[in-house]
C-alpha cells in the first residue's frame, strides 16, 4: 500500500479501492437515497456526482486518516483500550462518525439526514463493510462511505429539482 508519488485524490481512491470500495458501490448508495426524489436518476448521474465529491480535499484527508486507523487497528498497532475500542467498532465511540461528518458537511444540513439515515439501515457495501466477523476492519471505511454517499446525494438534491417540487 504506497500512495507515495500519487496526488491526495489518486491515494484515496487508490486506498477505497485496495479497501474493497468501488465509485459504483457508493453511487448505488446514493441511488438508495435519491430515486424517490429525483425523477428519472440514472446510476451514470449518481457516479459523476461520487466523483465530484471524490475531488475535495476535506474528502482525501479523512479516507487516508480514516483507512489508516483501520490498517493500525486490523494490525493490533493501536494502544489500549483504543485498539478494543476500534476493533469492536463500539457503539459509543462515536469518532468514526465524527469524521464522516466532515465529509457530510460539504453540502449541507440534507447532508446529515441522508448520512444518518444510510448509517442506521446499512444497505450495500455498507453491510459488507460493517461485518465485524471478518479479518478487516473498516470501523472508519464503513462511515466514511456512507458520508461520501450521503454528500453526492445531497449534491444532486440541491442541483437537481425533486419529485416534489415538480408538483406544485
Amino acid at each position: 500500500m504506497v500512495i507515495k508519488g500519487k496526488t491526495l485524490e489518486e491515494a484515496a481512491r487508490s486506498l477505497l479501492t485496495e479497501r474493497g470500495v468501488e465509485v459504483a458501490d457508493i453511487a448505488e448508495l446514493v441511488m438508495f437515497l435519491q430515486k424517490q426524489y429525483i425523477d428519472k436518476l440514472t446510476i451514470e448521474e449518481c457516479m459523476e456526482s461520487v466523483n465530484a465529491v471524490l475531488t475535495k480535499r476535506e474528502v482525501h484527508n479523512a479516507i487516508l486518516t480514516g483507512i489508516q486507523l483501520d490498517l493500525l487497528a486490523e494490525k493490533g498497532e493501536m494502544i489500549e483500550p483504543l485498539q478494543a475500542i476500534v476493533r469492536k467498532d463500539e457503539g459509543l465511540y462515536g469518532v468514526d462518525e465524527i469524521m464522516a461528518f466532515s465529509i457530510v458537511n460539504l453540502y449541507g444540513s440534507i447532508g446529515f439526514t441522508n448520512y444518518g439515515y444510510i448509517d442506521k439501515i446499512k444497505p450495500g457495501i455498507l453491510e459488507k463493510l460493517n461485518d465485524h466477523e471478518s479479518a478487516s476492519c473498516n470501523t472508519f471505511l464503513d462511515d466514511l462511505v456512507g458520508a461520501i454517499a450521503a454528500a453526492a446525494a445531497s449534491r444532486l438534491a440541491h442541483d437537481r429539482p425533486s419529485l416534489s417540487d415538480a408538483m406544485k
